[in-house]
């Protein structure tokens, strides 16, 4: 596949935003997280894979509502009944393969792209080499319960007590309530400051975030709070890798959980990482990949 910019059109008529970086036989289709996150942090992740000696073609992808990709006009009911589901993403990751002329691949998701990878691993796993599952859990609650008490443990209880003010009010655009989720932020999300990932505007992206997350990482309001996929994971049947931060959002115990679950799965996890550790520690992070990768390849992946 050549690499650089390639704007794919949809067969809905929208356009999507590809970018493709790296070189070899081995291909590597990357989803952002959020909903309505974006590429930028797999932009490394060839070169990445290069520095532990392993050629991949990488290809990321701004999801529909995405910084680079179309922005629809969600205050529309109809298009956000089209295009605020499950279903659609899900569709949409097979889509952007097909158009792209991909198949025997490797598919990495990280935080709600994590979610679309089990989705896709079981309804369209013929088409997978193998699944990597970064920074997600099978279980919303599980994670609700484990930010609860991150919140707790590193914030005074008067900050929490606000928060949940703020919550329960629906005041999330507060000043204060905001330096408290950038202190979170700081601590589980971006541990490595100052984060690359910020903007000096948001272009896109909230429209899709607020209806599945809500806010913030750290309060689901919205679909997000009611998936659960644990009766699911028998049918994942590709080699999966389960990777998460070492201090991050999401909890060890699920993670690991998960990798007992699926038939052929591995848990690791990378240290001081949250929950972008692939930013906060690539080489770790890197080395965790490629070594799956590499296995899945030679067939000694947990043998």
């Amino acid at each position: 596949m050549k690499q650089g910019t390639k704007i794919i059109t949809l067969d809905n008529g929208y356009h999507l935003w590809t970018n493709t970086q790296g070189e070899g036989d081995i291909h590597l289709l990357a989803l952002h997280g959020g909903p309505g996150g974006n590429h930028e942090y797999w932009e490394d992740a060839a070169d990445q894979l290069k520095k532990q000696g392993l050629n991949v073609q990488v290809t990321m992808y701004d999801q529909l509502g995405s910084l680079y990709s179309d922005q629809p006009d969600y205050s529309d009911p109809e298009i956000a009944k089209k295009y605020l589901t499950y279903e659609y993403f899900l569709d949409e990751v097979d889509e952007v393969r097909q158009k792209l002329g991909l198949d025997n691949f490797y598919l990495i998701g990280q935080s709600w792209g994590g979610l679309l990878v089990q989705e896709y691993a079981v309804k369209y796993g013929q088409h997978l080499k193998g699944a990597i599952i970064s920074s997600m859990v099978d279980e919303i609650d599980e994670y609700v319960e484990h930010v609860n008490a991150l919140r707790n443990q590193t914030l005074p209880k008067e900050a929490v007590a606000f928060m949940k003010d703020c919550e329960e009010r629906n005041d999330y655009s507060n000043p204060k309530y905001q330096e408290y989720v950038q202190v979170m932020n700081e601590n589980f999300v971006d541990r490595k400051q100052p984060s690359k990932l910020y903007h000096l505007k948001d272009i896109g992206g909230d429209a899709v975030y607020n209806v599945f997350q809500g806010d913030n990482e750290f309060v689901i309001t919205g679909k997000l709070k009611s998936w659960h996929f644990r009766a699911q994971l028998k049918n994942i049947k590709v080699p999966t890798l389960i990777t998460f931060g070492g201090h991050e959002t999401m909890p060890i115990a699920t993670g690991e959980k998960m990798a007992k679950l699926i038939p052929n799965a591995k848990f690791v996890t990378t240290p001081g990482g949250g929950h972008h550790h692939m930013v906060d520690n690539p080489d770790v992070y890197y080395k965790h990949l490629a070594d799956f990768i590499r296995q899945v390849e030679n067939g000694t992946f947990n043998k």
